[in-house]
């Protein structure tokens, strides 16, 4: 029942979320080719249509925490189920919505909403029921989904926008959630794991995974902990300089002399060099105390920002840009194994949820500080941005 010969079903689980993750965050981080065709059609401004993504941005954010509470209360298939009608009925209302105020509503908050209920917040659980001794390995491949996301749908959107347009687009991606993730949640996605996950697993002896949780709280006395803050503004930091540097990446290394094409291939770089980096770090996850090598990943990463600023010649980028994405993917999937090594399997979907969305907030702010809410536009403002 459990998987064939000595094929370990979890890992079936881990491949089902990681594609759950490609499609939510590839369409959640994927609006930029929705903008222009969509502001044509419907008559919208920028400012009004950049105002329903920001509050797309909060909603899925604040609907994180519902997830996590929803499948701690219920299980993740019921909030997968729910999370797929509530993008299946947003999709289609947000085509057929004609007033701004139903389109933000269809497509700004309910597909948010929907959203959230199959980020990888409402799939982290399961995966760390499944796994003791390879939590951090399945956690870290969970994330994959995330960059993958990031790297594929994008240009996939932009493929089928420019073919069939932006409103056959949404359709379309309202029945492939249908059709992939339906059957994933009969067949695959199963929330009660063995109790001998140890021995299920291949054998592979470690010190960072086995320890049993060490605080036993209710969710509002985990809160109140140390751990959680800690976790939970690294977190802020991290979605604070990740989305950063997506936005405001490109232009700074325009004003370093670099030209766009090669810019925008530097910042994409970094994405690509996630993906394989996330095996290397996932098996050190279960090799070592973890907080060690989260702490190792933010001080890398913040090198590696402070060294983008300086970048003066090519090979410099890219030496930079590499090492920066092999740290990459790493904070998410280490405070989702960490949060479940502290406090438990029951509550790691709900402190998970309350700390992805700081991750959130760090990157509403930054979108709002490189804006130029507090900073002017000139070229030493994006040092300053990157620096800070």
């Amino acid at each position: 029942m459990m998987g064939f010969g000595k094929w370990y079903f979890g890992w079936n689980i881990v491949a089902a979320a990681t594609i759950i993750t490609l499609l939510t965050v590839g369409m959640r981080m994927g609006m930029g080719p929705f903008v222009l065709p969509i502001m044509e059609d419907l008559n919208f401004d920028r400012t009004e249509l950049s105002t329903m993504i920001a509050v797309g941005m909060i909603v899925y954010g604040m609907g994180m925490p519902l997830a996590g509470y929803l499948v701690e209360r219920y299980s993740t298939n019921f909030v997968l189920r729910l999370g797929i009608l509530i993008v299946t009925v947003s999709c289609i209302w947000t085509v057929l919505a004609t007033h701004p105020f139903n389109f933000f509503m269809a497509f700004g908050v309910f597909l948010s909403l929907g959203l959230a209920f199959t980020s990888p917040v409402a799939l982290t659980p399961v995966i760390a029921k499944w796994f003791t001794r390879q939590r951090g390995r399945a956690l870290f491949y969970l994330s994959t989904g995330s960059m993958a996301g990031i790297a594929i749908m994008t240009p996939v959107l932009t493929m089928v926008i420019n073919r069939f347009g932006w409103q056959a687009t949404i359709l379309l991606f309202a029945v492939a959630f249908l059709v992939i993730i339906i059957p994933m949640t009969i067949f695959i996605v199963r929330d009660e794991a063995p109790k001998n996950t140890d021995e299920l697993e291949v054998p592979e002896p470690n010190s960072a995974s086995q320890r049993k949780p060490v605080i036993r709280l209710t969710w509002k006395e985990a809160m109140s902990t140390s751990p959680f803050w800690l976790i939970t503004f690294g977190l802020f930091a991290c979605g604070f300089s990740m989305n950063l540097l997506g936005t405001h990446g490109v232009p700074m290394l325009q004003d370093h002399g670099f030209d766009a094409m090669t810019a925008s291939f530097a910042i994409g770089l970094i994405g690509l060099v996630a993906i394989p980096s996330t095996l290397v770090l996932g098996t050190l996850s279960d090799k070592m105390p973890r907080k060690y090598l989260l702490a190792l990943i933010y001080l890398v990463r913040g090198m590696g920002l402070i060294a983008l600023v300086m970048v003066a010649s090519l090979w410099q980028l890219y030496v930079v840009v590499i090492v920066a994405g092999f740290v990459w993917a790493g904070s998410i999937a280490l405070s989702s194994a960490m949060l479940s090594d502290v406090y438990g399997l029951k509550l790691v979907g709900l402190l998970y949820g309350w700390a992805y969305f700081g991750h959130q907030v760090g990157a509403m702010f930054s979108s709002w500080l490189g804006a130029g809410g507090m900073i002017s536009s000139e070229r030493i403002s994006f040092r300053l941005r990157l620096l800070a």
